[in-house]
């Protein structure tokens, strides 16, 4: 893989999150299965960008702060799904330099998405009265299929695109 001569300008950087944003919208859009106790939302495959590139976390958490507002259940959904995120990312882009295997903090990842989806049951609970653990245990379900079966894709496309350099 070629290295990167000079650093991604910041224009470029916030170009690059604003369609990783728009794209999370619309990947999630053509989901039937978005959002409430099940969400198998194709879009979640882009928060394994940030294994790759810690930069990229703004647009995947801008993307889905933006559906949450616009197609979710409102505030809460933006502060709780929006924080769900952003905790997960962090946990992911802290262990960027601290563990080298991309594998390993995929794996990390899916794992740390799973773990949080308890943030989306409380939402869920104070929202609609849904019940908690039948919902954390249908969200983290969902969220760990979603999350598993797009890693192996988010490595190969890494493998071609090298998203650290070339974005």
């Amino acid at each position: 893989m070629q290295t990167r001569t000079k650093p991604m300008s910041k224009v470029s950087l916030l170009t690059t999150n604003a369609i990783i944003a728009a794209l999370y919208v619309a990947l999630s859009l053509i989901t039937p299965l978005a959002a409430g106790p099940i969400q198998f939302r194709i879009s979640e495959s882009l928060n394994h960008l940030v294994v790759f590139n810690r930069k990229l976390l703004w647009g995947v958490f801008a993307g889905c702060v933006l559906y949450n507002a616009l197609f979710g259940m409102g505030i809460m959904d933006v502060l709780f799904g929006g924080g769900q995120t952003l905790l997960a990312l962090s946990l992911t882009a802290v262990l960027q330099n601290k563990i080298k295997s991309p594998k390993v903090r995929l794996g990390l990842n899916s794992l740390f998405f799973t773990a949080s989806m308890f943030m989306i049951a409380i939402m869920l609970h104070i929202v609609s009265a849904a019940p908690f653990w039948a919902t954390y245990g249908t969200l983290a379900l969902s969220e760990f299929a979603v999350m598993v079966v797009t890693a192996p894709i988010m490595y190969y496309l890494n493998q071609k695109l090298d998203f650290a350099n070339r974005l």
